[in-house]
């Protein structure tokens, strides 16, 4: 009988493992846009006049976000950027260009926190022998993110990132899991899912034949978990319930 441990766990990133909750998207699109034009006006680049700026970014990225809701995949937003930026004129190297990209980020960044116990709870599960790695849907730039976690002093925690805009697919659809599956290096059956989400995380992740936890989040609000699944208030219940789903694996061998 094959073994059915979990080996490695996978998380989501937003209100799973950092909590943003309802956040003011316009507020924080303007403080990103003046972050980013004070820096490009500072190192002489040809930014014009900061209200066409900011509506001139505010028309890019919508138009991405519309063409991605139909082709269901995730546009670059550092590509993007500098597509946008050189077009009319503007001469970075990679390093300024993805320090452009989170200046646009860091209003949210600051937004995402991690729960008090996050650290310790990883640290548990890293000496529980789990691999760890976040599977998240996003345009935001991978290079923005790492810095995030790496602020939050949980980087170093997740050998495995797969971000869906380095792919031609995102969640739900299933292939998103299994190539994290194959980065993570373990069998889908070995493997334990934590999201927030119920139809983009939970039921996909099952389909491919991992576990799933649904973490209680706004997202989620009154909505019946799936039977296949289980429940937890705060990630610092998972070591404790790993250790209940592994024993109760390996008793039933």
């Amino acid at each position: 009988m094959p073994d059915k441990k979990i080996k490695a766990v996978l998380f989501d990133f937003g209100e799973t493992l950092l909590n943003f909750g309802k956040v003011n998207a316009g507020q924080l699109f303007r403080e990103g846009a003046r972050l980013s034009y004070d820096f490009l006006k500072s190192v002489g680049q040809p930014v014009g006049n900061f209200r066409w700026y900011c509506w001139r970014n505010l028309i890019s990225v919508r138009v991405c976000y519309w063409l991605s809701s139909i082709t269901r995949r995730d546009f670059d937003a550092l590509k993007m950027l500098k597509k946008s930026g050189i077009k009319r004129g503007i001469k970075l190297d990679e390093q300024r260009w993805r320090h452009i990209a989170w200046l646009w980020y860091k209003p949210l960044s600051k937004v995402g926190r991690i729960e008090p116990e996050t650290t310790e709870t990883l640290t548990a599960l890293k000496k529980l022998g789990l691999k760890l790695g976040i599977v998240s849907n996003t345009f935001v730039s991978g290079s923005s993110l790492d810095k995030h976690l790496e602020q939050l002093g949980i980087l170093d925690f997740f050998g495995v990132r797969v971000y869906s805009y380095e792919f031609d697919f995102r969640k739900p659809d299933v292939r998103i899991f299994k190539a994290a599956a194959e980065r993570i290096g373990e069998m889908l059956e070995n493997i334990l899912f934590v999201g927030d989400q119920i139809d983009r995380d939970i039921k996909p992740a099952v389909k491919t034949g991992m576990k799933a936890v649904l973490k209680t989040a706004y997202t989620n609000a009154g909505k019946k978990i799936p039977k296949e699944a289980w429940r937890i208030n705060r990630l610092s219940e998972l070591p404790g319930l790993i250790e209940k789903i592994n024993a109760k694996t390996a008793y039933s061998k």
